[in-house]
């Protein structure tokens, strides 16, 4: 078991909606908008929203795993084998 911060976090919109969120770490612009997407994931507008939003996010983890992959290439090492005369010996 061990420790660490989060934060939390919780705010209302207009309309009297509520979000909240607990974010791992002191990131505050983070906390506040994972509660800003809580409460538009509830409010009237959420469908319309909400479609967009995990396009968003699905477009966003493409491009994340396309960097971590192509940075991966980058370090890749080929290793080949060359025969030396002494291990053929009857």
């Amino acid at each position: 078991m061990g420790e660490m911060t989060v934060m939390r976090y919780s705010l209302k919109l207009a309309d009297g909606t509520m979000g909240h969120a607990y974010v791992q770490g002191r990131d505050k612009t983070k906390v506040e908008q994972a509660a800003l997407v809580d409460a538009l994931m509830q409010s009237a507008a959420a469908g319309k929203f909400g479609r967009r939003f995990w396009m968003l996010v699905m477009e966003a983890e493409v491009q994340g795993k396309a960097t971590r992959a192509a940075k991966a290439a980058a370090t890749k090492v080929e290793f080949f084998t060359m025969a030396r005369g002494e291990d053929d010996r009857p």
